[in-house]
């Protein structure tokens, strides 16, 4: 079974093709990338038994990675003379859920994602989270379908205002705490992995840093990832904290 993503959906794959600056040959790639998890459950037989309806994770798993090698090679390119050390924050940001969700904004991909109908209701279909794994996959389904170029050429379309708003390298998150707490005085940040979720393929890393007596908490595809967001947690509760004294 295949979703009619025209009726279900109520958007024109033309349309959002259009935006892409791709035609698929497998509009079925289309429609799997379009496909969060929470859809197949509401597609069972009488026997309770799944029908063939495929989510977009596996597709979000090598869009995932098709994405970190485009943008790698891209930021090269561009900054012939910058260092790993900033490099690294520059990528990190840019393949980062909060960009991706401006992204999907910015192709209206939201109102394409098929969720199931509570889902929909309560709006998980406009989440950074779920709007970022569409992105996502829906690169890795123009990859399998027309490889590499079609991606690359669509990254380097949507990615450049992104990129040219943002001159200088920006300050990882765990850079900037460690400076915080050295400026102090104080022991450097620890870093603890709390749990890892969801499927093997796709996992999600929960990481806690604590400095001084205070806690952040993050989550990411890697644990490098979840550090970060962990560490930027924590700054934000620092400044709060500052500026309320």
């Amino acid at each position: 079974m295949t979703l009619d993503t025209k009726k279900t959906l109520g958007f024109s794959e033309k349309t959002l093709e259009s935006k892409l600056g791709y035609s698929f040959q497998s509009k079925a790639l289309l429609q799997k990338a379009l496909t969060h998890r929470s859809a197949i459950y509401e597609h069972r037989t009488p026997r309770k038994k799944v029908k063939r309806v495929s989510s977009n994770e596996r597709l979000e798993f090598i869009g995932d990675r098709v994405l970190g090698l485009v943008m790698a090679e891209w930021l090269l390119k561009r900054y012939p003379n910058e260092q790993e050390g900033d490099l690294g924050p520059r990528h990190a940001h840019l393949v980062s859920k909060t960009v991706l969700a401006q992204i999907a904004e910015i192709l209206n991909i939201s109102e394409a994602i098929h969720v199931a109908s509570h889902e929909e209701k309560a709006g998980v279909h406009h989440t950074d989270s779920v709007l970022a794994d569409a992105v996502e996959a829906i690169l890795g389904a123009m990859y399998l379908d027309g490889g590499l170029n079609p991606v690359q050429k669509l990254v380097h379309k949507v990615w450049a205002k992104i990129i040219e708003s943002q001159p200088l390298p920006p300050k990882d998150s765990k850079t900037a705490l460690q400076e915080w707490v050295l400026a102090r005085g104080l022991p450097l940040p620890v870093y603890e992995l709390v749990s890892q979720e969801g499927p093997s393929h796709t996992p999600i890393f929960v990481i806690k840093v604590v400095a001084k007596n205070y806690e952040g908490r993050g989550e990411g595809r890697n644990k490098r990832a979840a550090e970060s967001a962990a560490a930027k947690d924590l700054l934000i509760k620092l400044d709060s904290i500052k500026n309320k004294k």
